[in-house]
């Protein structure tokens, strides 16, 4: 569920009708997410005082799925692209978007969440809203976390989950970024919708790099806060990026590569399913995002700023580089 979306499809008689035959065979109830090779995060889950705790950082890091007594375990593409960043931080990530439309490689809305299970209660965009209720899932106006009633004390987020591809061996694989934030939400939102538009629906084509921003705000008490953003990689303008847009699209419809089916089979598999966030991620996303606001505000106060000095510099090189 995320905003409201119009797409218009190009399909053949023949493959709407396989491709319906196909959504039929579903288990419903289940949504089908796109499949998660590993995780990209800014931060880490670490042990403090018996408990576990997020810790904020200022670089991106890759791991896998999996998980032992120090956290998850780093994706061998973590080494191998922080090799070549500057003093090792990983503060860009070369990606693909697998999907043309926005609204599938960004999955936003907001979410209450119950935290002893992890379980969704509630999940809504601001005009309407999906409720665990004693008769099953019910529809009510959602008038957003501050306005709500069910979201006070800070219990319901707006969650995002960014899919991505980093790894050509396997091109429908993806990397998820999870982010409770209203910073990275937006700028993602607004950046893929940008570039879908002026590629002319070539979103999937593009050749994008995950980048990390960062900024200072009186709420942050003037502490840096990180968030992500999505760009054009280094050395690439938007009218070249374009062009080679066009020619990957006409070389994948040669081949009989078909975007425009993936892309509605996708929409179909995240409708399958009330809510697409289950039970087992949730508990994750409890433990990572949903944390005592005062510990989080001590955290920010006291948290390290020796690394705003790499964000600086990095700036300075952008703007040297326009002019």
């Amino acid at each position: 569920m995320h905003l409201k979306n119009v797409c218009f499809l190009h399909i053949s008689k023949g493959q709407s009708s396989k491709i319906t035959a196909e959504e039929n065979k579903m288990i419903k109830g289940l949504a089908i997410t796109p499949p998660v090779l590993g995780r990209i995060s800014i931060g880490k889950i670490i042990e403090k005082n018996g408990k576990r705790v997020p810790e904020k950082d200022d670089q991106f890091t890759i791991t896998s799925q999996i998980q032992n007594k120090d956290g998850w375990v780093k994706h061998p593409l973590d080494e191998q692209l922080r090799a070549k960043a500057q003093n090792q931080k990983l503060r860009t990530i070369p990606v693909r978007m697998i999907f043309n439309d926005p609204e599938l490689n960004l999955r936003a809305e907001y979410i209450l969440f119950d935290r002893q299970t992890g379980r969704p209660i509630c999940t809504g965009n601001g005009e309407t809203c999906q409720r665990l209720g004693q008769n099953g899932v019910e529809q009510h106006p959602c008038p957003s976390p501050d306005l709500c009633s069910l979201a006070q004390g800070g219990q319901c987020k707006p969650y995002g989950r960014l899919y991505v591809n980093l790894d050509e061996s396997d091109e429908l694989g993806t990397f998820i970024f999870r982010t409770t934030g209203f910073n990275s939400i937006r700028t993602l939102a607004a950046r893929l919708r940008y570039y879908h538009a002026a590629s002319g629906d070539l979103l999937s084509c593009l050749p994008l790099q995950l980048t990390l921003r960062g900024k200072s705000t009186t709420q942050s008490y003037r502490t840096p806060i990180y968030y992500a953003d999505l760009t054009l990689r280094d050395g690439i303008n938007l009218r070249e990026a374009i062009t080679s847009a066009k020619q990957i699209d006409e070389q994948s419809k040669t081949s009989g590569f078909y975007q425009e089916a993936l892309d509605h089979v996708a929409r179909q598999g995240y409708g399958n399913a009330s809510f697409e966030v289950g039970d087992e991620e949730g508990l994750d996303i409890v433990e990572e995002f949903y944390i005592d606001e005062s510990r989080s505000e001590q955290s920010q106060q006291t948290h390290d700023l020796s690394h705003v000095e790499d964000i600086q510099k990095g700036l300075q090189q952008s703007v040297q580089a326009l002019n």
